[in-house]
């Protein structure tokens, strides 16, 4: 290697380098202009704090459970039962009317979901009760074929409410970003990647009629709790989370 090929192969490096440190750098951060704006990060990309399991007082640590690392929030993979391995985790806090953004990653075939409104009073056996955007491979996962014209299928509001989403998704494997707006007046919007994916009003005579429908009608006043725990699904399947982030609506 002579002298003027060495030199481009270390600018290349350290350009690398610069690359990745800055991109590293923006995730699960909140700007200056964020954080006027009342944006707060419900992950910081290092620790579990603000979360613990659902059925716990603290955060699962087993070794084949929730992973942090390299700046996301991973539930690896296991049998894919619904919330059977290291469990569901949720917000400490509760909201009521918000705007949360958070980015996901899916394997193939994997199955997990973020869901809002969450009381932990249920005790359903499985995974914690609660209003949910679904995070999905619809392509391999079952799942995506059951419920009612693809209502269980990714950015759906699960087993009620299926997601418009022609051209939103990305590939598996790479990074979606997910949005859930809930407004004073319970006007409730799913988003994916940028696109508004689907809409709906909770406690109306329509979004009761919808539970009424699904496999929520067993329980009582479903999807209407004045404010509830954020929760990240363990569904038995690998899938990574980061840039989680909040804002309370006023």
């Amino acid at each position: 290697m002579n002298i003027k090929q060495l030199y481009k192969t270390c600018f290349i490096a350290v350009l690398m380098i610069a690359v990745n440190s800055s991109a590293n750098a923006q995730m699960n951060t909140l700007t200056a202009k964020e954080k006027k704006a009342g944006w707060k990060l419900l992950f910081d990309g290092k620790t579990s704090a603000g979360w613990h399991g659902a059925n716990l007082t603290s955060f699962p640590t087993a070794a084949n459970g929730w992973v942090i690392k390299d700046g996301m929030i991973t539930i690896q993979g296991a049998t894919g039962a619904e919330s059977q391995n290291a469990g569901d985790i949720v917000t400490t806090d509760q909201y009521s009317a918000f705007e949360l953004v958070f980015d996901f990653r899916l394997t193939k075939g994997a199955n997990s979901g973020v869901k809002y409104f969450v009381t932990l009073k249920e005790n359903s056996g499985a995974s914690a009760i609660g209003l949910e955007y679904q995070v999905l491979d619809d392509e391999v996962h079952p799942d995506a074929k059951l419920g009612r014209d693809g209502n269980r299928t990714l950015a759906s509001l699960y087993d009620m409410k299926t997601a418009s989403k022609t051209g939103a998704t990305h590939p598996i494997g790479e990074w979606n970003t997910g949005k859930i707006i809930v407004y004073l007046n319970n006007h409730v919007e799913h988003w994916l990647n940028g696109v508004k994916v689907l809409e709906y009003k909770r406690k109306s005579p329509e979004f009761r009629e919808l539970v009424k429908l699904s496999k929520y009608k067993i329980w009582k006043d479903f999807g209407e709790a004045d404010k509830g725990h954020i929760l990240l699904q363990d569904h038995g399947n690998e899938v990574s989370y980061r840039n989680i982030k909040i804002k309370v609506l006023k």
